[in-house]
């Protein structure tokens, strides 16, 4: 099939991250097409939490970090677990997470993420303030939970980095969690509260209605899968697995835990690993939630949505290949029953989705190094819906040649050479 000659910019993936990139490159003026392999919202888009987790600026590689993980590990269904069958593959990742976890990476992870939420936070504010998107946000507020004082002592340093970066929160104890929460076991006398937490309602739909979106005001959407990109002259060109090729000026890598096949093609050796999300939705019911709940001591969440209560959380580290393990969704939804007694359990719709894991817990963002009109984002771990309207304005900026609005130098693909 000839190539086409005159597309502009070409997204790869219409997750949340691809249709931010779309949306604001569309602002910036720019002729857009999406390339997608399944449906707009298909992968870790559709079943994610929907909390905008901004405050979340701790990397998990921490120092003393690699001392906790040999327990997460024996643990397969703990908070941190890796299939034995996937265990060797995944050394050459664990060895860049153990440098992580190293007090200068960590502080600097910190500082990067700190900059990065609050370009999130304010580029997220303009797409609320969207009249077709505005209904799919509400202020919930958001409760953390711990199950004794000594867990809650022991993130204090925590909790001091993000009042230091300018997240406003509370201490609240046992009367104020039952009024902000009723329901709750009585071993959660420990918490904070966050009363600005933003709660996206339907995260699938959000995804969705931005695509159709920006389709109304001219993007386009084809669907096929990108099997390699490469430059050509001035552009790039960009492959499909039926053959078909397109040259674009400019070409965004969007793909998630599919980007890293790309990349690697453009001579970009990122460690981009594959972290298993599950989850439980469950149907609407009597038990009322009223906000976001982090059970920080079990690394899961439950949270309100418009079809029903999500329970979700904890990292499975096992690929693209691996069949699901769905007794992980099933271990949290019988902790969320401990924890919320009155929550019914039953009829829920199990899920599991990959969502692009660095092991700095940090976004590829900058250039290819094979070609400068390649942008590469992805790889934001579990802070994809969370970071993706900052990181479409960084996209459209590196797009047009513009300085950037923070510095993306912790970003950078070539981080980890």
């Amino acid at each position: 099939m000839a190539a086409e000659t005159n597309a502009d910019v070409i997204v790869i993936g219409a997750g949340i991250v691809g249709a931010m990139a779309a949306f604001h490159l569309q602002n910036d003026g720019r002729k857009v097409t999406m390339i997608e392999r399944e449906e707009a919202a298909a992968g870790a888009s559709a079943g994610n939490a929907g909390i905008l987790a901004f405050p979340e600026i701790i990397p998990i590689p921490s120092p003393g970090v690699m001392f906790k993980a040999p327990k997460w590990l024996i643990d397969p269904l703990g908070p941190l677990s890796i299939p034995p069958a996937y265990a060797l593959k995944i050394a050459p990742w664990l060895w860049h997470f153990w440098r992580a976890s190293s007090r200068r990476a960590f502080e600097h992870g910190i500082a990067a993420q700190t900059t990065m939420m609050h370009l999130a936070s304010t580029a997220m504010h303009g797409v609320r303030e969207t009249a077709a998107l505005a209904s799919f946000f509400d202020n919930t507020g958001t409760l953390d939970l711990y199950d004794s004082e000594a867990s809650f002592d022991a993130a204090a340093a925590d909790w001091r980095a993000k009042e230091k970066a300018g997240f406003e929160f509370n201490r609240v104890g046992r009367a104020e969690i039952d009024a902000l929460q009723p329901g709750l076991a009585p071993q959660f006398r420990h918490a904070i509260y966050a009363s600005d937490g933003i709660q996206v309602n339907d995260p699938k739909g959000l995804t969705k209605a931005l695509v159709d979106l920006v389709m109304s005001r001219g993007v386009t959407f084809q669907k096929g899968e990108v099997t390699a990109v490469a430059p050509a002259g001035a552009g790039n060109v960009v492959t499909l697995r039926d053959g078909t090729t397109i040259s674009a000026n400019t070409v965004v890598v969007a793909c998630g835990a599919w980007s890293r096949k790309l990349a690697a093609g453009l001579g970009d050796r990122v460690p981009l690993e594959t972290e298993r999300g599950y989850n439980t939705t469950l149907p609407p019911q009597t038990f009322r939630l009223q906000r976001q709940l982090y059970f920080n001591d079990h690394a899961f969440v439950v949270t309100p949505l418009a079809e029903g209560i999500r329970v979700g959380g904890a990292v499975e580290l096992g690929g693209l290949d691996l069949p699901p393990n769905y007794q992980r969704s099933r271990a949290l939804l019988a902790k969320a029953k401990r924890f919320l007694p009155e929550l019914e359990t039953t009829g829920g719709r199990e899920w599991m989705g990959f969502r692009p894991s660095m092991p700095d817990c940090l976004p590829v963002i900058g250039r290819a190094s094979g070609s400068r009109s390649v942008i590469y984002a992805f790889g934001h771990g579990h802070l994809g819906l969370t970071q993706s309207a900052g990181t479409g304005r960084l996209v459209a900026e590196l797009a047009a040649d513009r300085p950037t609005s923070i510095d993306i130098t912790p970003f950078r693909p070539g981080r980890f050479n």
